[in-house]
C-alpha cells in the first residue's frame, strides 16, 4: 500500500508562506534547495507528516500537493496512466529519490516519490 509521506504547498511568494506558517503554527522552515523550503509540522514522536513550500511553477502555480511513496515511480506512473491519470512532471531525479507530478482524473494535482 503506498503511504501519504508528506505535503508541498505551492506559492507565487513562497518566503511569504513560509513565514505566516512559521508564525501561525510554529512549522520549522529550513533553508531552501531547489526552490523547495523543508518544513517541520512537530515533533518525530507524534503522528503527522511533514513537507515543504515550494515556489510554485507555471504547471501548478497555487495549491497543495500530496507526496506518495511507493515502491517502484515507474510503474506506479503506468498504472496512474492506465486509469486516467496525466502525467505533469516526468520522473525528475534528486540525490536520494525520484519524483514526479500527476493529475487524477478529476484534475486533483499530487506528487509520487521513490526513494533510492
Amino acid at each position: 500500500m503506498a503511504r501519504v509521506v508528506g505535503f508541498e504547498l505551492n506559492s507565487q511568494e513562497p518566503e511569504k508562506a513560509a513565514q505566516f506558517y512559521s508564525k501561525v503554527f510554529g512549522w520549522e522552515i529550513s533553508e531552501p534547495n531547489w526552490e523547495y523550503w523543508p518544513v517541520k509540522t512537530g515533533d518525530d514522536q507524534c503522528s503527522g507528516i511533514n513537507g515543504g513550500i515550494s515556489r510554485g511553477p507555471n504547471d501548478y502555480p497555487h495549491g497543495t500537493r500530496i507526496q506518495i511513496e511507493v515502491e517502484s515511480i515507474d510503474e506506479a506512473i503506468s498504472s496512474a496512466k492506465d486509469n486516467g491519470a496525466l502525467v505533469v512532471r516526468e520522473k525528475m531525479d534528486f540525490d536520494n529519490f525520484y519524483l514526479a507530478y500527476l493529475m487524477d482524473p478529476t484534475g486533483l494535482g499530487f506528487g509520487l516519490i521513490q526513494k533510492k
